[in-house]
């Protein structure tokens, strides 16, 4: 994914109170950085994983950096910031980064549909093709190299699992 400014690297020292994190930069620099992920985040956030951070312009902001990626000691990508999930995947719906997901000729982002009026993050058409629906998410849990989502019961969570099994 594309990030301007670029990103910048550190190693996690702790992440804590949910949203935020401790971190060194290269430069050996401490910094508090912002978490958007309100997950428990189990086995994704251990201390010395090497993180990517953005910067903000804004002056307003009490925690100008935020987590955006973690890179696990195992080599595994994370994307922490909830709010790029959509953005890393359209960009690679886009340039057909996902094999099995190329070829579509339409694509429609936040678009509700069955009959408990869910909201898919992304419906994808082709005209010899099935429709496509898909959910994105965030891992939150980490456990044998895999990653996992939700990491707790989730009565939302239930209730998008039941709409896309009416569409499979």
């Amino acid at each position: 994914m594309h990030f301007s400014p670029p990103l910048k690297p550190a190693r996690l020292i702790a992440r804590y109170k949910r949203f935020l994190a401790d971190v060194v930069t290269p430069e050996g620099d401490v910094l508090t950085i912002h978490c958007a992920n309100t997950g428990a985040m189990t086995g994704c956030a251990t201390p010395g994983d090497r993180v990517w951070y953005s910067t903000s312009d804004s002056l307003t902001r009490k925690y100008p950096h935020s987590w955006e990626l973690t890179e696990t000691q195992q080599g595994h990508w994370i994307c922490v910031n909830t709010l790029r999930a959509n953005q890393l995947v359209a960009e690679a719906l886009e340039q057909e980064r996902l094999p099995a997901l190329a070829g579509y000729t339409h694509r429609q982002a936040e678009v509700r549909y069955g009959t408990e009026k869910s909201r898919i993050d992304f419906l994808l058409k082709a005209e010899a093709r099935r429709n496509c629906y898909i959910e994105v998410k965030s891992v939150t849990l980490l456990h044998d190299g895999k990653g996992y989502f939700p990491d707790a019961v989730t009565i939302r969570g239930q209730k998008h699992l039941r709409e896309l099994a009416t569409v499979a």
